[in-house]
Protein backbone atom coordinates (compact mmCIF):
# COMPACT_ATOMS: atom_id res chain seq x y z
CA UNK A 1 0.00 0.00 0.00
CA UNK A 2 0.99 3.56 -0.58
CA UNK A 3 0.49 6.34 2.19
CA UNK A 4 0.98 9.86 2.41
CA UNK A 5 3.56 11.19 4.79
CA UNK A 6 4.86 14.63 4.87
CA UNK A 7 6.36 15.49 1.35
CA UNK A 8 6.87 11.79 0.77
CA UNK A 9 4.57 9.31 -1.23
CA UNK A 10 5.36 6.41 1.64
CA UNK A 11 5.54 2.68 0.42
CA UNK A 12 4.74 0.07 2.83
CA UNK A 13 3.56 -3.35 3.72
CA UNK A 14 1.35 -4.87 6.08
CA UNK A 15 1.18 -8.73 7.22
CA UNK A 16 -0.15 -10.49 10.50
CA UNK A 17 -3.39 -10.35 12.30
CA UNK A 18 -4.92 -7.03 13.34
CA UNK A 19 -3.86 -5.95 16.58
CA UNK A 20 -1.10 -8.33 17.47
CA UNK A 21 2.14 -6.44 18.89
CA UNK A 22 3.56 -4.47 15.68
CA UNK A 23 6.66 -5.53 14.49
CA UNK A 24 8.65 -2.64 12.40
CA UNK A 25 11.40 -3.85 10.09
CA UNK A 26 13.82 -1.32 8.25
CA UNK A 27 15.96 -1.98 5.80
CA UNK A 28 19.38 -1.18 4.63
CA UNK A 29 20.90 1.66 2.20
CA UNK A 30 20.12 0.47 -1.43
CA UNK A 31 17.95 -2.30 -0.68
CA UNK A 32 14.29 -1.98 0.26
CA UNK A 33 11.58 -4.03 2.41
CA UNK A 34 12.16 -7.47 0.24
CA UNK A 35 15.43 -7.40 1.93
CA UNK A 36 13.18 -9.16 4.86
CA UNK A 37 10.98 -11.27 3.05
CA UNK A 38 11.95 -14.37 5.00
CA UNK A 39 11.80 -12.81 8.59
CA UNK A 40 8.33 -11.13 7.60
CA UNK A 41 6.63 -14.35 6.66
CA UNK A 42 8.19 -16.17 9.42
CA UNK A 43 6.96 -13.35 12.05
CA UNK A 44 3.67 -12.42 10.84
CA UNK A 45 2.11 -15.90 12.28
CA UNK A 46 2.33 -13.59 15.47
CA UNK A 47 2.65 -10.26 15.03
CA UNK A 48 1.81 -7.61 12.82
CA UNK A 49 4.72 -6.69 10.83
CA UNK A 50 5.17 -3.09 8.99
CA UNK A 51 7.41 -3.38 6.27
CA UNK A 52 8.49 0.80 5.12
CA UNK A 53 10.71 1.40 2.13
CA UNK A 54 12.74 4.17 3.35
CA UNK A 55 13.14 7.60 1.65
CA UNK A 56 14.29 7.20 -1.40
CA UNK A 57 14.54 3.89 -1.72
CA UNK A 58 11.89 0.96 -3.30
CA UNK A 59 8.68 2.47 -4.47
CA UNK A 60 8.66 5.24 -1.82
CA UNK A 61 8.90 8.58 -3.05
CA UNK A 62 12.51 10.35 -3.94
CA UNK A 63 13.35 13.56 -2.57
CA UNK A 64 16.92 15.44 -3.36
CA UNK A 65 19.91 14.69 -0.35
CA UNK A 66 21.34 15.12 1.70
CA UNK A 67 19.08 13.12 4.35
CA UNK A 68 19.31 13.38 7.76
CA UNK A 69 18.47 10.28 10.47
CA UNK A 70 16.21 12.23 11.68
CA UNK A 71 14.26 12.91 8.76
CA UNK A 72 14.24 9.46 8.01
CA UNK A 73 12.64 8.40 11.75
CA UNK A 74 10.29 10.83 11.62
CA UNK A 75 8.76 9.30 8.12
CA UNK A 76 8.37 5.93 9.93
CA UNK A 77 7.16 7.43 12.27
CA UNK A 78 4.96 9.02 9.84
CA UNK A 79 3.93 5.61 8.20
CA UNK A 80 2.69 4.34 11.94
CA UNK A 81 0.32 7.12 12.27
CA UNK A 82 -1.12 6.61 8.77
CA UNK A 83 -1.33 2.87 10.03
CA UNK A 84 -3.13 4.41 13.43
CA UNK A 85 -0.23 2.29 15.26
CA UNK A 86 0.64 3.80 18.14
CA UNK A 87 4.15 1.36 19.22
CA UNK A 88 5.89 -0.76 17.99
CA UNK A 89 8.89 -3.49 18.20
CA UNK A 90 11.62 -1.92 15.99
CA UNK A 91 14.16 -4.08 13.80
CA UNK A 92 16.54 -2.58 11.88
CA UNK A 93 19.31 -3.60 9.30
CA UNK A 94 22.68 -1.84 8.75
CA UNK A 95 21.05 2.30 8.13
CA UNK A 96 17.39 0.80 9.43
CA UNK A 97 19.22 0.43 12.62
CA UNK A 98 20.66 3.97 13.05
CA UNK A 99 16.91 5.10 12.17
CA UNK A 100 15.45 2.79 14.66
CA UNK A 101 17.76 4.60 17.47
CA UNK A 102 16.75 7.44 16.16
CA UNK A 103 13.03 6.79 16.55
CA UNK A 104 14.36 5.26 20.38
CA UNK A 105 15.67 9.01 20.85
CA UNK A 106 12.59 11.09 19.39
CA UNK A 107 10.01 9.08 20.58
CA UNK A 108 10.47 6.52 23.14
CA UNK A 109 7.17 5.48 24.31
CA UNK A 110 6.40 4.35 20.74
CA UNK A 111 9.83 1.87 20.82
CA UNK A 112 9.07 -1.18 22.53
CA UNK A 113 12.19 -2.76 21.78
CA UNK A 114 15.60 -2.52 19.45
CA UNK A 115 16.14 -5.72 17.03
CA UNK A 116 19.99 -3.82 15.47
CA UNK A 117 21.14 -6.11 13.30
CA UNK A 118 24.26 -5.14 11.55
CA UNK A 119 24.77 -1.69 12.52
CA UNK A 120 26.68 1.13 14.83
CA UNK A 121 26.19 3.86 16.76
CA UNK A 122 28.27 5.51 14.28
CA UNK A 123 29.71 4.11 10.77
CA UNK A 124 32.75 6.33 10.18
CA UNK A 125 34.46 8.14 8.30
CA UNK A 126 32.19 10.31 7.14
CA UNK A 127 34.39 10.84 3.99
CA UNK A 128 33.49 7.63 2.79
CA UNK A 129 29.65 7.96 2.42
CA UNK A 130 30.28 11.72 0.51
CA UNK A 131 32.32 9.68 -1.88
CA UNK A 132 29.81 6.84 -2.23
CA UNK A 133 27.04 9.73 -2.68
CA UNK A 134 29.08 11.69 -5.45
CA UNK A 135 30.32 8.24 -6.78
CA UNK A 136 26.14 7.01 -7.64
CA UNK A 137 25.35 11.00 -8.89
CA UNK A 138 27.92 10.62 -11.45
CA UNK A 139 27.85 6.97 -12.26
CA UNK A 140 25.15 5.60 -11.21
CA UNK A 141 24.41 2.60 -8.75
CA UNK A 142 26.71 0.42 -11.10
CA UNK A 143 29.67 2.87 -10.20
CA UNK A 144 29.63 1.10 -6.39
CA UNK A 145 27.69 -2.59 -7.24
CA UNK A 146 31.05 -4.67 -7.00
CA UNK A 147 32.80 -2.80 -3.85
CA UNK A 148 28.93 -3.08 -1.85
CA UNK A 149 28.22 -6.64 -3.22
CA UNK A 150 31.78 -7.48 -2.15
CA UNK A 151 30.50 -6.34 1.64
CA UNK A 152 27.12 -7.52 1.96
CA UNK A 153 27.86 -11.12 1.56
CA UNK A 154 30.46 -13.72 1.80
CA UNK A 155 32.25 -14.92 -1.48
CA UNK A 156 30.80 -18.21 -1.26
CA UNK A 157 27.45 -17.05 -1.55
CA UNK A 158 27.89 -14.21 -4.39
CA UNK A 159 26.41 -16.14 -7.27
CA UNK A 160 23.87 -17.61 -5.17
CA UNK A 161 20.09 -16.68 -6.55
CA UNK A 162 19.69 -14.31 -3.34
CA UNK A 163 22.69 -12.38 -3.92
CA UNK A 164 21.71 -12.07 -7.32
CA UNK A 165 18.36 -10.74 -6.57
CA UNK A 166 19.81 -8.68 -3.82
CA UNK A 167 21.90 -6.84 -6.40
CA UNK A 168 19.16 -6.10 -8.23
CA UNK A 169 17.77 -4.45 -5.49
CA UNK A 170 21.28 -2.40 -5.55
CA UNK A 171 20.89 -1.67 -9.18
CA UNK A 172 17.29 -0.30 -9.29
CA UNK A 173 17.50 1.41 -6.20
CA UNK A 174 17.23 5.56 -6.98
CA UNK A 175 21.01 7.07 -7.54
CA UNK A 176 19.55 10.23 -5.44
CA UNK A 177 17.70 8.24 -2.77
CA UNK A 178 20.92 6.17 -2.58
CA UNK A 179 23.24 9.42 -1.95
CA UNK A 180 20.61 11.04 0.14
CA UNK A 181 20.55 8.24 2.88
CA UNK A 182 24.44 7.96 2.31
CA UNK A 183 25.17 11.54 3.63
CA UNK A 184 22.62 10.71 6.32
CA UNK A 185 24.89 7.69 7.54
CA UNK A 186 27.63 10.43 6.88
CA UNK A 187 26.26 13.02 10.04
CA UNK A 188 24.65 10.30 12.37
CA UNK A 189 26.20 9.46 15.62
CA UNK A 190 24.76 8.38 18.53
CA UNK A 191 27.41 7.39 20.80
CA UNK A 192 25.97 9.86 23.18
CA UNK A 193 22.63 9.25 22.53
CA UNK A 194 21.78 5.32 22.72
CA UNK A 195 23.75 4.67 26.13
CA UNK A 196 20.61 6.71 27.56
CA UNK A 197 18.04 4.80 25.88
CA UNK A 198 16.48 2.47 28.43
CA UNK A 199 14.20 -0.42 26.30
CA UNK A 200 14.96 -4.23 26.02
CA UNK A 201 17.16 -4.99 22.75
CA UNK A 202 19.12 -7.68 21.01
CA UNK A 203 21.41 -6.72 18.65
CA UNK A 204 22.51 -9.09 15.48
CA UNK A 205 25.56 -9.07 13.28
CA UNK A 206 27.18 -11.18 10.74
CA UNK A 207 30.57 -13.44 11.65
CA UNK A 208 32.00 -12.14 8.79
CA UNK A 209 30.96 -8.79 8.01
CA UNK A 210 33.36 -5.93 7.85
CA UNK A 211 30.98 -2.95 7.33
CA UNK A 212 30.13 -3.32 10.81
CA UNK A 213 31.71 -5.81 12.35
CA UNK A 214 31.51 -7.62 15.97
CA UNK A 215 33.45 -5.00 17.31
CA UNK A 216 30.28 -2.21 16.69
CA UNK A 217 27.59 -4.85 17.99
CA UNK A 218 29.25 -5.12 20.81
CA UNK A 219 29.62 -1.84 21.44
CA UNK A 220 25.95 -1.42 20.75
CA UNK A 221 25.31 -4.13 23.43
CA UNK A 222 27.23 -2.73 26.31
CA UNK A 223 25.79 0.90 25.06
CA UNK A 224 21.98 -0.82 25.79
CA UNK A 225 22.44 -3.82 28.00
CA UNK A 226 21.45 -6.04 25.08
CA UNK A 227 21.27 -9.63 24.21
CA UNK A 228 24.08 -10.64 21.33
CA UNK A 229 24.00 -13.16 18.27
CA UNK A 230 26.59 -13.83 16.49
CA UNK A 231 25.50 -15.27 12.77
CA UNK A 232 28.09 -17.84 11.32
CA UNK A 233 29.01 -17.76 7.95
CA UNK A 234 27.19 -14.42 7.28
CA UNK A 235 28.31 -10.70 6.09
CA UNK A 236 26.77 -7.42 6.27
CA UNK A 237 23.14 -8.80 4.88
CA UNK A 238 22.63 -12.32 6.89
CA UNK A 239 18.46 -11.60 6.70
CA UNK A 240 19.23 -12.77 2.98
CA UNK A 241 22.74 -15.05 3.43
CA UNK A 242 21.09 -16.69 6.84
CA UNK A 243 17.63 -16.08 6.85
CA UNK A 244 16.62 -18.77 8.84
CA UNK A 245 19.25 -18.07 11.52
CA UNK A 246 18.12 -14.25 11.69
CA UNK A 247 14.60 -15.29 12.28
CA UNK A 248 14.78 -17.44 15.01
CA UNK A 249 16.81 -14.76 16.99
CA UNK A 250 14.14 -11.83 16.21
CA UNK A 251 11.72 -14.73 17.17
CA UNK A 252 12.67 -15.88 20.45
CA UNK A 253 13.67 -12.15 21.40
CA UNK A 254 10.23 -11.12 20.70
CA UNK A 255 8.58 -14.15 22.36
CA UNK A 256 10.69 -13.82 25.62
CA UNK A 257 9.08 -10.44 25.45
CA UNK A 258 5.38 -11.34 24.91
CA UNK A 259 4.03 -11.79 28.14
CA UNK A 260 4.61 -7.93 28.66
CA UNK A 261 3.00 -7.54 25.00
CA UNK A 262 0.05 -9.16 25.77
CA UNK A 263 -0.80 -7.23 29.01
CA UNK A 264 -0.09 -3.64 26.83
CA UNK A 265 -1.86 -5.38 23.89
CA UNK A 266 -4.81 -6.12 26.11
CA UNK A 267 -4.96 -2.73 28.33
CA UNK A 268 -5.32 -1.25 25.15
CA UNK A 269 -7.81 -2.97 23.57
CA UNK A 270 -10.29 -3.10 26.78
CA UNK A 271 -9.59 0.68 26.69
CA UNK A 272 -10.86 1.10 23.09
CA UNK A 273 -13.70 -1.42 23.61
CA UNK A 274 -15.28 -0.81 27.41
CA UNK A 275 -14.20 3.08 27.28
CA UNK A 276 -10.95 4.89 28.80
CA UNK A 277 -13.19 5.55 31.75
CA UNK A 278 -14.44 2.56 32.84
CA UNK A 279 -11.10 0.93 32.79
CA UNK A 280 -9.97 3.87 34.38
CA UNK A 281 -12.38 3.43 37.31
CA UNK A 282 -12.08 -0.62 37.40
CA UNK A 283 -8.14 -0.37 37.61
CA UNK A 284 -7.91 2.17 40.68
CA UNK A 285 -10.49 0.43 42.50
CA UNK A 286 -8.36 -2.72 42.45
CA UNK A 287 -6.67 -3.49 46.02
CA UNK A 288 -4.12 -6.24 46.84
CA UNK A 289 -6.85 -8.29 46.81
CA UNK A 290 -8.08 -8.18 43.19
CA UNK A 291 -4.90 -6.51 41.49
CA UNK A 292 -4.08 -10.11 40.45
CA UNK A 293 -7.18 -11.03 39.21
CA UNK A 294 -7.28 -7.18 37.06
CA UNK A 295 -3.83 -8.35 35.44
CA UNK A 296 -5.16 -11.74 34.75
CA UNK A 297 -8.63 -11.21 32.93
CA UNK A 298 -6.39 -7.85 31.04
CA UNK A 299 -3.53 -10.32 29.82
CA UNK A 300 -5.72 -13.10 28.95
CA UNK A 301 -9.04 -12.40 28.01
CA UNK A 302 -8.10 -8.88 26.51
CA UNK A 303 -4.75 -9.81 25.50
CA UNK A 304 -5.35 -13.52 24.64
CA UNK A 305 -8.74 -13.11 23.29
CA UNK A 306 -9.54 -9.93 22.13
CA UNK A 307 -6.56 -8.59 20.96
CA UNK A 308 -6.50 -11.91 17.95
CA UNK A 309 -6.93 -10.94 14.48
CA UNK A 310 -8.64 -13.79 13.18
CA UNK A 311 -11.91 -12.08 14.32
CA UNK A 312 -13.17 -8.43 14.17
CA UNK A 313 -14.30 -6.55 17.14
CA UNK A 314 -17.87 -6.22 16.20
CA UNK A 315 -18.25 -10.02 15.71
CA UNK A 316 -16.49 -10.51 19.05
CA UNK A 317 -19.08 -8.39 20.76
CA UNK A 318 -21.85 -11.07 19.49
CA UNK A 319 -20.30 -13.90 20.37
CA UNK A 320 -19.82 -12.17 23.94
CA UNK A 321 -22.78 -10.90 24.42
CA UNK A 322 -24.86 -13.95 23.29
CA UNK A 323 -22.40 -16.45 25.81
CA UNK A 324 -23.32 -13.96 28.80
CA UNK A 325 -27.18 -13.75 27.91
CA UNK A 326 -27.17 -17.83 27.44
CA UNK A 327 -24.81 -17.84 31.32
CA UNK A 328 -27.32 -15.21 32.99
CA UNK A 329 -24.09 -13.04 33.34
CA UNK A 330 -26.91 -9.81 33.23
CA UNK A 331 -24.02 -7.63 34.91
CA UNK A 332 -21.50 -8.11 32.35
CA UNK A 333 -24.55 -8.43 29.79
CA UNK A 334 -25.40 -4.91 30.38
CA UNK A 335 -21.13 -3.87 30.57
CA UNK A 336 -20.40 -5.17 26.99
CA UNK A 337 -23.74 -4.40 25.21
CA UNK A 338 -22.46 -0.27 26.21
CA UNK A 339 -19.47 -1.52 24.80
CA UNK A 340 -21.39 -1.90 21.49
CA UNK A 341 -21.21 2.31 21.07
CA UNK A 342 -17.43 1.17 20.41
CA UNK A 343 -17.10 -2.01 18.68
CA UNK A 344 -20.29 -1.40 16.17
CA UNK A 345 -22.48 -4.01 17.03
CA UNK A 346 -26.13 -2.54 16.20
CA UNK A 347 -29.49 -3.79 18.08
CA UNK A 348 -30.96 -5.72 15.03
CA UNK A 349 -27.63 -7.55 15.08
CA UNK A 350 -28.00 -8.08 19.14
CA UNK A 351 -31.78 -8.90 18.52
CA UNK A 352 -30.84 -11.69 16.29
CA UNK A 353 -28.18 -12.89 18.83
CA UNK A 354 -30.79 -13.56 20.89
CA UNK A 355 -32.92 -15.24 18.59
CA UNK A 356 -30.08 -17.87 18.95
CA UNK A 357 -29.56 -17.51 22.36
CA UNK A 358 -33.35 -18.75 22.42
CA UNK A 359 -33.00 -21.89 20.68
CA UNK A 360 -29.52 -23.27 21.89
CA UNK A 361 -29.80 -21.56 25.39
CA UNK A 362 -33.38 -21.60 25.99
CA UNK A 363 -36.39 -19.19 26.22
CA UNK A 364 -36.20 -17.72 29.55
CA UNK A 365 -32.48 -16.84 29.26
CA UNK A 366 -33.06 -14.94 26.07
CA UNK A 367 -36.53 -13.04 27.71
CA UNK A 368 -34.20 -12.23 30.21
CA UNK A 369 -31.18 -10.90 28.40
CA UNK A 370 -34.08 -9.04 26.05
CA UNK A 371 -35.36 -7.49 28.94
CA UNK A 372 -31.79 -6.41 30.10
CA UNK A 373 -30.80 -5.08 26.46
CA UNK A 374 -34.13 -3.05 26.46
CA UNK A 375 -33.15 -1.36 29.70
CA UNK A 376 -29.73 -0.98 28.59
CA UNK A 377 -30.80 1.00 24.91
CA UNK A 378 -32.59 3.13 26.68
CA UNK A 379 -30.06 4.09 28.93
CA UNK A 380 -27.79 4.40 26.42
CA UNK A 381 -30.68 7.09 23.77
CA UNK A 382 -30.98 9.24 26.79
CA UNK A 383 -26.98 9.94 27.66
CA UNK A 384 -26.02 9.96 23.90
Amino acid sequence: MFVRVGDLVSHVQVSGPTGAPAVVLLHSLGTSLHVWDAQAEALSRRYRVIRPDLRGHGLTSVTPGPYHMATLARDVLGVLDALSTANAHVAGLSIGGLVAQAMAEIAPRRVRSLILCDTAMAIPPPANWHERARLVREGGMAAVAEAVMARWVTPGFRDAPAALGLRQMLLRTDPEGYAGAAEAIATADFTAITPKLKLPAHVIVGALDESTPVASATALQNALGASLAIIADAAHIPTIERPRAVSAEIAAFLDANAESDTYEAGLRVRREVLGEAHVTRALAAASEFDRGFQEFITRSAWGGVWARGDLDRRTRSLITLALLAALGQHEEFRLHLRATRNTGANAEEIAAAMLHVAVYAGVPAANAAIREAKAVFKEMEQTS
